[in-house]
């Protein structure tokens, strides 16, 4: 056996000990994730070694971990390339890059968390010491003629080094005898078991905790995809997620340029937060040559595509980079924009290939999807891809796009007309789309309030620009034919034309401040009266998601339209011609404008609407009666 020698570490290297011993950091569990990569890394460069070298490796690749309760000791195992008395030294005495400066002020001001720090100077071996009295190193290299070769240190000022006679078998053993504290947390191969599948259960190398291999589930995003089958992907896609039901779609992909990953991702067939009260629940789950470094990142996806589950793995991050670095590194941010072109093109695809299936994907996260409507860098893509419902669908499940409504769009019409309702029953009776439905114009209806922000983001498609039905421009409608033959009454003469001119100006003093006008309708034919927003820019609904946010209870001022063909509206007239005091009026214009706001959702004291209806209702019954004898 050797002399034992005993060699102080760098002082960077003691400053970094210090650290981690003192450290009360609670996610220690890493100190495991770490040494097992460090393991899977060795036994690649024995593959990496043995192939360049042209010979047989006959030793078989594993890791092995066991835990001694007894004793109070961790010992990973692995078969790998092993170190000699040089790479040792190199390896474990100094640090990779130097900052442990920097590293001790970013600790101390807790800027971020310990495992964030560990790897990014290259000092992921040393995590050990957050668990770890004593740690011992045994080694020996793949190399020809290497001797085994011992390393032992307390982590505090140095380590010992000592040659061995012995013939032990290539690789390398860390035996780490735990502190006191740590004992009953990890020295039990049930606590190591859970960890290694949480950090590392796609090594591509076999891992056995005691006798049981427990990375049993193949890292199936580096499998070729001819080779793979429908039950294996919805096996991963299950034990990733813990969904019962298979996925609706697989995405599988790997990427050479303008960076290299391997991506597995999946949509769920259902959306699984529907009233999106757990927007955080999303991500995908971010590795380094198989290591998990991060679960569910939410920087490589954007919110709007968060019901896209899976994993992403690239050789060319750092194995340790912290999530400060990870939002900033460029990197990543190529994997984002690859990752969301790919998502984009994958829908565009299966709504082109496949439009039932395209919509029963939008019916289940259509609403999230939405969302994207911030995502100007995809504006287009985003534009193909989103779905209304539609004047022209069967029912309110009926889905239409853009390219859909202009494809039945008239001839010389340039414009996309939309509608916000609270449902396809209450759009199909407002007064605002009567002009439509005469002409036998499509409108798409809009049911939530964030369809009206998709409609502001995208504004123009394919040289059609789109337009919100109470701004549609009249003269524009005025050229396409009425496909119903409506019955209309005489036109109103001079005299008449005067009359209801002084009747607007009446109806404007009964109703006051309540509105801002009231003037005459080209869109009415079937309803009376209806409301429009006065500067013609905002829609009812956009002014209703406003107030909201503003919290504004205010019933605003619009404009009320009057349609002067309506029966109502000429015996209004009629009245007003023979005395412009009578009650009636008052009453009637009250009544009208309540109506009005009911329908628009302003109303909130119906009392005196109410109170009318019936009075007028007692007073027509009498006519009503008299009309029968």
């Amino acid at each position: 056996m050797g002399k034992k020698t005993t060699h102080k570490f760098k002082a960077e290297v003691s400053q970094l000990l210090d650290i981690l011993v003192h450290s009360l950091y609670t996610n220690k569990e890493i100190f495991l994730r770490e040494l097992v990569s460090n393991a899977s890394d060795a036994l690649e460069k024995a593959r990496f070694k043995a192939t360049s070298d042209g010979t047989e490796d006959n030793v078989t690749p594993e890791i092995r971990v066991e835990a001694d309760k007894d004793a109070g000791t961790v010992t990973i195992t692995d078969t790998g390339v092993g170190m000699t008395r040089d790479e040792l030294m190199k390896n474990i005495g100094t640090i990779a890059h130097s900052g442990t400066a920097e590293l001790t002020r970013m600790a101390a001001e807790g800027k971020e968390s310990l495992d964030s720090l560990i790897g990014r100077f290259g000092v992921g071996f040393y995590s050990v010491y957050m668990v770890a009295e004593e740690v011992t190193v045994t080694t020996r290299s793949m190399e020809e003629g290497s001797k085994a070769i011992t390393w032992t240190s307390d982590g505090k000022t140095d380590y010992k080094l000592q040659e061995l006679d012995e013939d032990l078998p290539r690789g390398t053993k860390i035996e780490v005898k735990l502190l006191e504290d740590e004992k009953p947390r990890f020295a039990n191969n049930a606590a190591l078991k859970t960890i290694i599948n949480k950090h590392s259960n796609f090594i591509n190398f076999p891992i056995y905790v005691g006798e049981e291999k427990v990375n049993t589930v193949t890292a199936l995003w580096r499998e070729p995809k001819f080779q793979i089958k429908d039950e294996q992907y919805a096996e991963f896609y299950k034990f990733l997620t813990y969904d019962s039901e298979d996925p609706f779609d697989t995405l599988h992909t790997s990427v050479d340029a303008p960076v290299q990953f391997n991506a597995l991702m999946f949509i769920p067939k259902s959306d699984e937060d529907p009233f999106g009260m757990n927007r955080d629940n999303r991500g995908i789950d971010l590795y380094v040559r198989r290591v998990l470094i991060e679960k569910q990142n939410k920087d490589l996806l954007p919110e709007y595509l968060g019901f896209v589950k899976g994993v992403v793995d690239t050789e060319d991050l750092p194995l340790n980079i912290s999530r400060e670095t990870l939002q900033d590194n460029v990197l990543m941010r190529k994997i984002s924009s690859t990752l969301v072109k790919q998502v984009l093109n994958h829908l565009d695809k299966m709504a082109k290939d496949n439009a039932e299936r395209y919509d029963e994907f939008w019916h289940a996260h259509g609403n999230l999807f939405k969302a994207g409507y911030m995502d100007f860098f995809n504006k287009e893509k985003f534009a193909n891809l989103v779905r209304f419902n539609s004047s022209e669908s069967e029912d309110a499940k009926g889905l239409t796009s853009f390219a859909d409504y202009i494809s039945r769009a008239k001839e010389d019409q340039k414009e996309i007309y939309y509608a916000y309702g609270p449902s396809r029953e209450a759009l199909g009776l407002s007064p605002h789309l009567e002009v439509f439905r005469n002409k036998g114009i499509e409108v798409l209806y809009l049911y939530e309030p964030i369809d009206e922000f998709v409609m502001d983001a995208v504004r123009d498609y394919e040289g059609y620009t789109l337009t919100a039905a109470e701004h549609a421009d009249m003269e524009k409608l005025d050229k396409f034919e009425s496909l119903v033959e409506e019955e209309k009454p005489e036109a109103l003469s001079d005299d008449q034309q005067s009359t209801l001119d002084k009747l607007i100006t009446r109806i404007k003093d009964v109703l006051g401040d309540a509105v801002t006008e009231v003037k005459a309708s080209q869109r009415l034919s079937n309803s009376p009266v209806c409301l429009s927003n006065p500067d013609g820019n905002v829609t009812s609904s956009m002014d209703k998601i406003m107030r909201v946010v503003s919290k504004d209870n205010s019933i605003p001022k619009k404009v009320l339209e009057i349609n002067p063909d309506h029966v109502l509206v000429r015996n209004m007239l009629t009245i007003f011609e023979q005395d412009e005091n009578d009650p009636f009026i008052d009453q009637a214009a009250n009544q009208l404008f309540e109506s009005a706001l009911l329908l628009e959702g302003y109303l909130t004291d119906p009392h005196a609407l109410v109170g009318r209806v019936q009075e007028l209702l007692t007073k027509s019954s009498g006519w009503y009666v008299d009309t029968k004898k």
